[in-house]
């Protein structure tokens, strides 16, 4: 599924290299981020991350709330349900879909919170347009300029802005537990891993 993700967000975000690029800083990101999850879940992230985006794609865009676009064309494909609701609620998506009317369809998709949500919304917001690591208030200042006060995804911020730090401190945690337990391990003569 991993390979499989990473090939058709290559092929659909070709034509948008700036996303495209932001992408693969997600996609290679969510490789590391995974190995502090349950194995069961790891597949689920990064395949989520890869196609996070896809909505932004010509072939994809219907409903103009990437989010819902690409979950719908990954369920339309037959993708497992938790992908397609990752995609469908990345980074805040249901503060916007209230913006535009769009709550009920995005709500055909469920919202699963818990560490794999998290640790999504974690690679998203931590990676710049152009794929470089970045921290969550960087990315924040640079998307509002980019967007101006009057984009939605700006005016989403006011309602879901603790939700998204909220999810980036969790998986920080998250990450920096499994790095002291793997390290005092390791120092104590057991396996680090």
């Amino acid at each position: 599924m991993e390979e499989w993700a990473r090939s058709t967000a290559g092929r659909l975000l070709a034509d948008l290299p700036r996303r495209w690029a932001h992408s693969k800083g997600v996609g290679h990101k969510a490789e590391e981020v995974a190995l502090a999850l349950e194995p069961v879940d790891r597949p689920v992230l990064i395949a989520a991350a890869w196609l996070h985006d896809i909505g932004y794609a010509g072939a994809v865009r219907a409903s103009g709330l990437h989010q819902l676009d690409g979950a719908r064309y990954l369920a339309g494909l037959g993708v497992a349900g938790r992908v397609c609701g990752l995609v469908a609620h990345h980074s805040g998506a249901a503060s916007v879909a209230a913006l535009v009317g769009l709550g009920p369809q995005l709500a055909e998709f469920p919202d699963e919170r818990g560490p794999v949500r998290d640790a999504l919304w974690y690679c998203d917001l931590t990676t710049s347009p152009d794929g470089l690591p970045v921290s969550l208030r960087t990315r924040i200042v640079e998307l509002c300029a980019r967007r101006g006060p009057d984009d939605l995804v700006v005016r989403a911020l006011a309602d879901n802005g603790a939700e998204r730090a909220g999810a980036v401190r969790r998986t920080e945690s998250l990450l920096l537990s499994v790095h002291f337990r793997q390290n005092g391990e390791a120092e104590h003569g057991r396996p680090a891993g």
